[in-house]
């Protein structure tokens, strides 16, 4: 098993709540979302973002408007709709519960000295 293309396929599978995340704090541009990623070392290329951001505002999670930029083109914001708002409320409830199984998968769940583990829904 290569480990760095397991890590690799675990964050291509959060980028999307990790977006949404971003633009739940503030709306922003693609570079400044880009540099935000990079920042928590989840390295992402312009080529991967811009699908994702595409197909958010499709599915009715985002709305976008353009900026006059103080250097250089107009700048694309994007900031989430209210079903881009609803949508990141349950991935949160999704990624606790997510994170509770894995940790009960990885190092079991102690109960009356009986290590057990719950059972995925």
């Amino acid at each position: 098993m290569n480990a760095d293309n397991v890590k690799a396929q675990m964050r291509k599978g959060i980028l999307e709540y990790c977006i949404l995340s971003i633009l739940s704090r503030e709306d922003s541009y693609a570079p400044k979302i880009i540099a935000e990623l990079k920042a928590a070392q989840m390295i992402v290329v312009e080529g991967t973002l811009y699908p994702i951001l595409t197909r958010q505002k499709n599915q009715g999670l985002l709305t976008y408007r353009w900026e006059e930029s103080p250097q250089g083109p107009p700048r694309k914001y994007y900031s989430l709709s209210e079903e881009g708002r609803r949508t990141l409320a349950q991935l949160d409830e999704s990624w606790e519960e997510l994170v509770e199984q894995v940790r009960a998968i990885r190092y079991g769940k102690k109960e009356d000295n009986i290590t057990t583990v719950e059972p995925i829904e």
